[in-house]
């Protein structure tokens, strides 16, 4: 882990206009996230975690404040700039694995390389490999109802890999699994960890928490707690 900041958020406002309320879902939020760290974003319902991982993924804009995903300002870019950091240097991993029933393992892993027009023979080469990393070097033509939730998740983690990106956003990604495949989904983001991959990863867990080396707690749209776990 270096000491380099990877994300950078100052004064991070974002404001929900319903009818003629407004609802600040975040408040004001200063924080950095430092390359290669591992860390969990925690709080009650509504405190504003599922906004931040909208505005860092880049699937939303803030009402105020700016966002440096490594040295760019995406603060204000527009939809078409957005779309191109999403493909580029994001990686998401959701809850709900959001795979496309149609496609195989390998051509769901190789669907960010599809919008970057790599050509067909790279992309499966590159899929094909990261779904070894994930243990799934055997079911490449298998469809995703054809897997089990914990083989579902790990054909999401290696398509969020699939560009090496900056960051790894992660929103309850054992959510949906039992305990023994919801250990082995941490012990790969354990080992993403300990190749100096940086992850964010939204968890209500305690025991999820326990294992990443930095909890953020948010109330209200702020920063309630900022720790580092010994371990």
């Amino acid at each position: 882990m270096s000491n380099t900041p990877i994300v950078r958020l100052a004064g991070l406002w974002k404001t929900y206009r319903m009818g003629t309320i407004e609802v600040e879902a975040l408040r004001g939020l200063t924080i950095e996230f430092c390359e290669g760290e591992y860390i969990s974003i925690m709080g009650p319902s509504g405190c504003g975690k599922s906004t931040l991982l909208n505005l860092l993924g880049c699937l939303d804009r803030p009402t105020g404040g700016t966002y440096l995903l490594g040295d760019q300002d995406v603060s204000q870019l527009d939809d078409d700039a957005l779309s191109d950091i999403r493909g580029a240097r994001i990686g998401f991993v959701f809850q709900s694995y959001n795979l496309i029933p149609q496609l195989s393992v390998v051509e769901n892993i190789a669907i960010p390389l599809y919008y970057q027009n790599r050509p067909e023979r790279e992309s499966f080469h590159i899929a094909s490999e990261l779904a070894a990393r994930v243990g799934l070097e055997s079911r490449l033509h298998h469809r995703p109802y054809e897997l089990s939730g914990g083989q579902q998740q790990r054909v999401a983690i290696a398509r969020a890999l699939v560009n090496d990106p900056l960051v790894i956003l992660a929103d309850e990604p054992t959510g949906n699994l039992d305990s023994t495949s919801g250990k082995e989904i941490l012990e790969i983001f354990d080992d993403l960890h300990n190749q100096e991959k940086t992850i964010l990863m939204v968890t209500h867990d305690d025991e999820v928490a326990r294992r990443t080396h930095r909890v953020v707690r948010l109330r209200d749209g702020q920063v309630e707690a900022d720790v580092r776990n010994r371990n």
